[in-house]
C-alpha cells in the first residue's frame, strides 16, 4: 500500500511539474518580416540582358541586367559632334578677340603719341578726333566679341551638361544589384520592355532575418538596444533556440496585432521591437512565428 501511495505521489508531482513547465510563457511573440529590397528600372528600353531568377544568390554591385542603350549612344554622338562645332566657333572668336586686342594696343600707342603732338602743336584737332574715334570703335568691337565669346561658352556648357545627362542615363541602363542576397520574386524576363520605376525583382539578405515582436509597457524597463536575446522557433525535432540582438524599440504604443499574444494579454497597447537573428543555417523563413526570451 505504501508503495502504491509513493508511486501515485511521484506521478502527480511529475504531472504538476510538467504542467508548470508547459505554462511558462515567453517574454514576447512575433513573426519574421519581409525586409526585401525592390529593384526597379531607372531607364526605359528593352532588356537585352537579364540573368535574374527566383532563388539565385546575387552579390552586391553584380550586373543583373542591361537595358538597350542604342538610342542614348546615338544621341551622345550627335552631342559630341555639336561640341566639335562649338569648339571651332570658340577658336574663331578667340582669334578675332586676339586680333582686336593687338589693334587696340597699337591704337592706344598712337593715341598717346598724337595727344602729345597735339599738345605741342604738331598735330591737328582732326587727327586727335580720328584716333580717339578709332579707339572707341575698336573697344566696341572688343565688347561685341566678348558677348559672342560668352554666348559660345554658355552653349558649350549646355552641351556638356547634356552629355553628362546622357552618360548618366547610359550608366543607369546597367542594372546593378544593390545588396548581397537571394532573389525572392522576379517580375520580368529578358527581351521585355521596361519603364522607369517598373519593379524588376525583390532581393533579401536571408542570412540575417528580422523578427518583429511586441512587448507590454511594463516590459520596457527590461529591454535595451543591442541586448542579446534568445529566439525560439518550431523545428522538426522539437524547438530550435537561436541568438538574437535587439536593435530597435518603437517610441510609440500601438494596438496589439490580432495574431500576437503578449505576456500580459489584458493590455491592449504594446510596443514593437525588432531583433536581428542569424540565419546562416537557413532554418528561418519569412513569416515564421517565433517567441523571445530576454536574458
Amino acid at each position: 500500500m505504501k508503495t502504491i501511495f509513493k508511486t501515485t505521489v511521484l506521478i502527480l508531482s511529475i504531472g504538476i511539474f510538467g504542467s508548470c513547465k508547459e505554462e511558462k510563457t515567453a517574454d514576447a511573440y512575433g513573426n519574421f518580416e519581409d525586409d526585401a529590397v525592390v529593384v526597379s528600372a531607372e531607364n526605359a528600353g528593352k532588356l537585352i540582358f537579364y540573368k535574374v531568377d527566383e532563388g539565385i544568390i546575387l552579390k552586391k554591385d553584380e550586373v543583373a541586367g542591361i537595358i538597350d542603350t542604342t538610342q542614348l549612344h546615338l544621341k551622345k554622338q550627335v552631342l559630341l559632334a555639336g561640341m566639335k562645332t562649338i569648339d571651332s566657333k570658340a577658336k574663331n572668336v578667340e582669334s578675332q578677340r586676339a586680333v582686336l586686342k593687338e589693334q587696340l594696343d597699337l591704337l592706344k600707342v598712337n593715341q598717346k603719341r598724337i595727344k602729345k603732338m597735339f599738345k605741342d602743336g604738331a598735330a591737328t584737332q582732326k587727327q586727335l578726333d580720328d584716333i580717339n574715334a578709332e579707339v572707341r570703335i575698336t573697344k566696341q568691337k572688343m565688347n561685341n566679341i566678348q558677348i559672342q565669346r560668352n554666348s559660345v561658352l554658355a552653349e558649350k556648357q549646355s552641351l556638356q551638361a547634356q552629355i553628362k545627362q546622357t552618360d548618366d542615363m547610359i550608366e543607369k541602363s546597367v542594372i546593378k544589384n544593390p545588396i548581397d542576397g537571394t532573389v525572392l520574386v522576379n517580375f520580368v524576363k529578358e527581351a521585355e520592355f521596361v519603364a522607369p520605376g517598373k519593379p524588376l525583382y525583390t532581393i533579401q539578405d536571408i542570412n540575417t532575418l528580422i523578427l518583429k515582436a511586441y512587448i507590454s509597457e511594463t516590459q520596457l524597463t527590461s529591454v535595451k538596444l543591442n541586448q542579446k536575446v534568445k529566439v525560439e522557433v518550431d523545428a522538426l525535432k522539437g524547438t530550435q533556440i537561436l541568438d538574437g540582438t535587439l536593435y530597435w524599440i518603437s517610441s510609440q504604443a500601438e494596438f496589439t496585432p490580432k495574431q500576437i499574444q503578449t505576456k500580459e494579454e489584458r493590455r491592449n497597447l504594446v510596443y514593437a521591437i525588432k531583433i536581428r537573428v542569424n540565419n546562416s543555417n537557413g532554418i528561418l523563413k519569412i513569416g515564421m512565428p517565433a517567441s523571445v526570451n530576454f536574458q
